[in-house]
Order: C-alpha cells, then structure tokens, then sequence
C-alpha cells in the first residue's frame, strides 16, 4: 500500500506553486507509506545544459570540487548545487551519459537520482514532511511533476529504493502495487542494455517504458503496452519532459482518482490528496478505467489532452 499524486499544470501562474501543492498532496498520504518518500519535479530547461540530481551519505566530503572534477572530465563548464544529501550538477547539453560514467569512476558511491533538461528527483528514506523539509520541496518550482511515498513489500527500505525511478533522460515511474514477472523481465532489459540498479520491482517497471520509448514508441503507446507484458497489479503514473501518463492494470484493485479544471489535471490514490487544490470543488472528477491509458503533454498546447484505450 503506497501513495502516489501527481500534478500537471496548464496555467502558468500556477508554476511557482508546483512544489507546495504537491507537497502537500504527498504529506495526506503519509499512512499510505511511511518508509520513505520521493518528488519528482520537472521545471524550464536551460538551453544547451542539461542537469544530474545525484546523491551521497557523506555529501561534506563528496560535493566539494566536484564540479572542478567532472567540468575537467568534459572539457567544460559544470556547476553544483548541494541541497542536503542531494546536489544538482549542471552539465552541457548531451553529457548526461558521460558524467554519469565519469562519477562511476571517480567514486561509486554517488548515486544519480535522476538525468535530463528539466527533471529533478529528491527522495530519501523517511516520513513525507520530513523528506520534504530536508530538501526545501515547498518552494520548487515547475511545470509539472509526481511523486510517490512508499511501504516497502518487494525490496529494503533504502534511498535507492524509494520513488520516483529515472531511467532514462527525463523519465521516471511511481507505481503502487507488485510486479510478479520483474526478475525476469529485469534480466532480458540488461541483456538489451537498460542500466538497473535495483531489486525493486518498480524500476523494471521504468526501465521497460524506457526501453519501449527508446525503440520507438510514444509514452501512451509504451504504457499501452505494458497491460500485456508486465504481470502483476499496478498503478502506473509515469512522467516525460512533455508531461506525464497514467494507467492501472487490467483489475485496477489499487485506487485511483483524478481531477481536471482549466488550471491543471491532478492524480491521487485517494481523493483526500486532492482537496486542497484550487478550484478542486468545481473540478471534473473521476477514477480511471482500468486497463485505459490516459496521457497528457505539453508539447502541442498547454492543455493537450489524450486518451487511449
């Protein structure tokens, strides 16, 4: 039993608020997952730059000069970030996979939360407000953005283990429920070369819908298919550059609600995630059909709205 909300703003005005409304979202479903909790928030990219959210257990050793390191590395400008356990190394446009190797190598320890032009990942274990008040979650801003608090039943209660997982440039997954082929289906995604750090069923879940988009398909199609090729039940929201997409498998026994007025469309597992956003009394409000994909982008309009079944 974990929390999942989600938030994709079509007004613009609403932008600066994106880090306290989901926020608040994630905190009302702190019963639904005390272990841990997570927010992964996607903000303007810079042009030409691109951004790595890593992380470190001794940050006052590992942050400093890090940027001097890795911009020598590249051969270019790299600053750093430090916001408690967690930094964001701004990097040159298309380096993401070389920083990351870059760190590999100069101390294995650090861990990359998330990679891309516009997305950022905090997550640690603890209490929602906790984790939100280590990393200042409130005052991030945004276009959009998930976020997931978590009762660990398939791996250990770990940072890595925690929600949302990145893998891939600008995608991450939230998931409630259990995935029962994700051992299989782990080791056929590293025989094809998706990067696993793992055992949690959930980032199997994120590398295949990578995998699917990196072979071509779009995210409803990638969440399309995965009501075939994962086993299990699961809740699914999942986010891209552009925006984010839901989907719940075909029993849909994990609960779901969505809400969509003029100003956003917003996801909880509950309505009580929901009753606090703005005009939420006069919102359209339903559950989502199982087996249906539904997706929102920003890319062809500030309120695109699609849906495939």
């Amino acid at each position: 039993m974990c929390g999942i909300v989600g938030l994709f703003l079509k007004d613009k005005a609403l932008e600066p608020q994106l880090g306290a409304l989901l926020t608040n979202m994630l905190i009302t479903m702190t019963d639904r997952g005390p272990d841990s909790a997570g927010i992964a928030i996607y903000g303007n990219p810079e042009t030409g730059r691109s951004k790595l959210v890593i992380q470190s257990e001794n940050p006052q050793i590992d942050f400093p000069g890090l940027d001097a390191l890795i911009g020598d590395r590249l051969g270019a400008p790299v600053t750093i970030a430090p916001k408690d356990t967690h930094a964001v190394l701004t990097v040159p446009a298309g380096t993401t996979q070389a920083v990351r190797a870059a760190l590999a190598e100069h101390n294995p320890s650090l861990r990359v939360m998330s990679r891309g032009d516009s997305i950022e990942i905090y997550k640690e274990v603890g209490l929602p407000k906790d984790v939100a008040a280590r990393f200042d979650l409130p005052h991030l801003s945004g276009t959009h953005g998930i976020g997931h608090t978590r009762m660990a039943t398939e791996s250990a209660v770990t940072t890595l283990g925690a929600h949302p997982f990145n893998t891939g440039d600008d995608q991450c997954l939230v998931h409630n429920g259990s995935l029962s082929n994700h051992n299989s289906l782990r080791r056929k995604l590293r025989r094809e070369g998706m990067h696993i750090e793992t055992e949690n069923d959930t980032e199997v879940g994120a590398a295949y819908l990578t995998w699917r988009m990196q072979n071509g398909a779009t995210l409803g199609e990638a969440l399309q298919s995965s009501l075939s090729d994962l086993d299990g039940f699961f809740t699914f929201v999942v986010g891209t550059k552009d925006g984010f997409g839901v989907v719940r498998d075909p029993i849909a026994c994990k609960p779901a609600v969505m809400a969509e007025t003029e100003q956003y469309v917003a996801f909880g597992s509950e309505y009580r995630a929901l009753v606090d956003l703005p005009g939420i009394d006069t919102a359209r409000v339903w559950e989502p059909e199982p087996a249906t994909v539904y997706f929102w982008s920003h890319a062809d309009g500030p309120s695109e709205t699609s849906k495939a079944a």
